[in-house]
């Protein structure tokens, strides 16, 4: 049976002292949780403090982002090499926002995959849609080239040490969320989809639902059969929500 997973995404937000405010809070409110995993990945800057923070604990914690590229000449880009200085268990790949405002495309994500993988780190794949590309039936087609660039780059196996993230593009943010039955129905997609590739490995992927996920909404999310915990944004900056979100994975 695949274990519910909960990772918070902080994104472009904190400071040395909030953090540590949140991770203690965190940290405390989490104690009594039983069968889910819960990570957080963070900006660059605060992995030594949060390394420091969560090293004799329960929680796990990783990155947002990571460069395709082996050390070198890349200014302002961080290695896999760099991310394991800091013990990092995740990296997320491919986020919308990343797809969006940084122009990754995906080969460019598929790369990046391949080269967190290949360091030992779990990267956390993201893939979902626009509302325009929802609103013309392009949800599954837009997913399908997302998830076969990984494949092809990597082979369907690869997958078996990865997550994936399916997060709906127009609900990040937004306030938006996807039912329970929609996000159940591009889940089960994915699913089906690694499935023609190797079922076993299907079977057993982690797939995560990421858009607007919150305390009031969240059970009723993970207990869709293919949904196997979040990938939180907002709700993540917040310890009794995100406490929350997780104790709703477990139930």
């Amino acid at each position: 049976m695949r274990a519910k997973l909960v990772v918070g995404n902080w994104k472009m937000n904190g400071n040395l002292v909030q953090n540590q405010e949140l991770l203690t809070a965190i940290i405390s409110g989490s104690k009594g949780l039983r069968d889910v995993i819960c990570a957080v990945c963070v900006p660059y800057p605060y992995l030594p403090a949060v390394q420091l923070a969560l090293k004799d604990t329960h929680i796990f914690w990783g990155a947002q982002n990571v460069s395709q590229f082996d050390l070198g000449a890349y200014t302002g880009e961080v290695a896999v090499e760099m991310l394991l200085d800091f013990a990092c268990r995740y990296v997320i790949v491919g986020h919308s926002e990343r797809r969006s405002l940084f122009g990754e495309d995906n080969h460019t994500v598929a790369e990046k995959f391949k080269k967190a993988q290949s360091a030992g780190l779990i990267p956390i794949l993201c893939v979902g849609e626009t509302l325009a590309q929802r609103e013309i039936g392009e949800t599954e087609r837009i997913i399908e080239e997302q998830l076969d660039a990984v494949i092809k780059l990597t082979g369907a196996n690869s997958l078996t040490q990865s997550v994936i993230a399916y997060e709906p593009v127009w609900a990040i943010g937004t306030g938006r969320t996807a039912t329970p039955a929609q996000a159940q129905s591009v889940h089960a997609f994915i699913r089906s989809r690694i499935a023609k590739q190797n079922t076993e490995v299907a079977a057993n992927v982690q797939i995560l639902y990421g858009g607007s996920v919150k305390a009031g909404n969240a059970s009723d999310l993970f207990a869709m059969p293919d949904i196997d915990g979040g990938l939180i944004g907002g709700a993540s900056l917040n310890a009794n929500e995100f406490i929350s979100i997780c104790s709703a994975a477990q139930q």
